[in-house]
């Protein structure tokens, strides 16, 4: 599985997946919206931990900067 995902991606959603679980935690979001919320947290954090997103691929998306003839 190739990364398609750059720093800056992974970062953004490792940071939206942690305040998603603050705002669950604290109380502020509850019900459907937070289980909606933890389940796209959930996915933010394995997708930004592996760096590979499936709907990327699936839609020929990638923000991993290109590389000359180095492979990651």
């Amino acid at each position: 599985m190739k990364k398609n995902m750059g720093n800056a991606d992974r970062l953004i959603r490792l940071i939206l997946a942690v305040v998603v679980g603050v705002l669950f935690y604290t109380g502020v979001v509850t019900g459907t919206v937070a289980i909606v919320l933890l389940v796209l947290a959930g996915i933010f954090l394995l997708t930004s931990l592996v760096g590979y997103c499936p709907l990327y691929a699936l839609l020929g998306v990638s923000t991993c900067p290109k590389t000359t003839g180095h492979h990651q």
